[in-house]
């Protein structure tokens, strides 16, 4: 499927259980020199520490933050949610967090994300859903196609965890249905 789409401005990726793996994978094989930003939503532990953004730095080629309340979003850099926060969009510069009740059991949620990023970005963004055991992210997947975004799909037949792309399969109008192996390349097209 052809992806060339010069107007993107973010990428939000989602995932929960045995999303991790995909996303090491990806990171491998990424330019370093997207026009782009690329954000991490992960269901994590409320008590996590900053594990995750020492492990992802030592595989990506961009830089890796880890999100603080008013973080400038920038291109060509990699963003993780904190843990036990969600995270919101005040304009296509700023980002917030937020800790309001958790949505599907998570804070942070995918959909609260991926709504927020919506209403900001409409038509220059990607939502991706990978692996994951729970629905978080479907519905942001479908605001975010009513808004005009791309919403890409790990195939479920080789997520870890079935549930959270299986029911977006099955429940959003999808744009591509992505294998792991081949994320980083649809990414580093656009």
């Amino acid at each position: 499927m052809e992806t060339k789409n010069t107007n993107i401005e973010l990428i939000i990726i989602g995932g929960s259980a045995g999303s991790l793996q995909v996303i090491l994978e990806m990171i491998k094989n990424l330019d370093d020199n997207l026009h782009f930003a690329i954000l991490l939503v992960v269901h994590r532990k409320a008590n996590s520490s900053n594990i995750l953004q020492t492990l992802l730095q030592q595989f990506s080629p961009m830089e890796v933050i880890e999100i603080e309340d008013k973080t400038e979003i920038e291109n060509n850099k990699l963003y993780i949610t904190p843990a036990d926060y969600h995270l919101l969009f005040e304009d296509k510069k700023t980002m917030s967090l937020d800790s309001s009740e958790k949505m599907n059991y998570s804070r942070p949620s995918i959909d609260v994300t991926f709504k927020s990023a919506a209403e900001i970005y409409g038509a220059s963004m990607i939502g991706i859903l990978l692996s994951g055991a729970n629905a978080d992210g479907v519905e942001g997947l479908g605001y975010i196609k009513k808004n005009n975004g791309k919403v890409w799909i790990q195939d479920p037949e080789t997520a870890e965890v079935d549930y959270m792309p299986k029911h977006a399969v099955d429940e959003i109008d999808y744009d591509l249905i992505i294998q792991p192996n081949n994320l980083a390349n649809y990414i580093n097209q656009l």
